[in-house]
């Protein structure tokens, strides 16, 4: 659950963090040279607050995924979810990080990038929770 000791890898390129139990506490050392970053199946459910983490961290990411984390709206994971929450979640991500090249299996389209410039900021998947 602690990534405290990354700090020593400042030269680090891939890092693969699946399974671990992270949650939105999640904080990673400054490492410029990451470009490739999975959490996958961690406990993770609020996005906004991770991205701008990442933002500021990992200024060279290219390649994300945060498949099987609540905070990521895919409707394997979830019934709740279709394929339009996703769509709107990957447009969101790109408006925060928009050097990414893959998020999680697929690559971000022209189409993706152009509409994440537009739209992005407002696509922030939120469904309201039921009684």
């Amino acid at each position: 659950r602690s990534l405290e000791g990354l700090k020593t890898f400042s030269c680090l390129e891939e890092l693969i963090l699946d399974n671990n139990l992270l949650g939105n506490d999640l904080l990673l050392p400054r490492l410029p040279h990451l470009h490739t970053l999975t959490l996958n199946k961690n406990q993770i459910t609020e996005l906004e607050s991770l991205l701008d983490h990442l933002t500021e961290v990992v200024p060279s990411l290219e390649y994300l995924s945060l498949l099987g984390n609540i905070a990521c709206p895919n409707e394997l994971v979830s019934r709740d979810n279709d394929e339009g929450d996703y769509q709107r979640y990957r447009y969101f991500v790109l408006h925060k990080l928009n050097k990414l090249k893959f998020l999680d299996t697929r690559k971000i389209t022209r189409n993706e990038r152009e509409e994440a410039l537009v739209r992005g900021a407002f696509m922030k998947v939120v469904k309201p929770r039921m009684r």
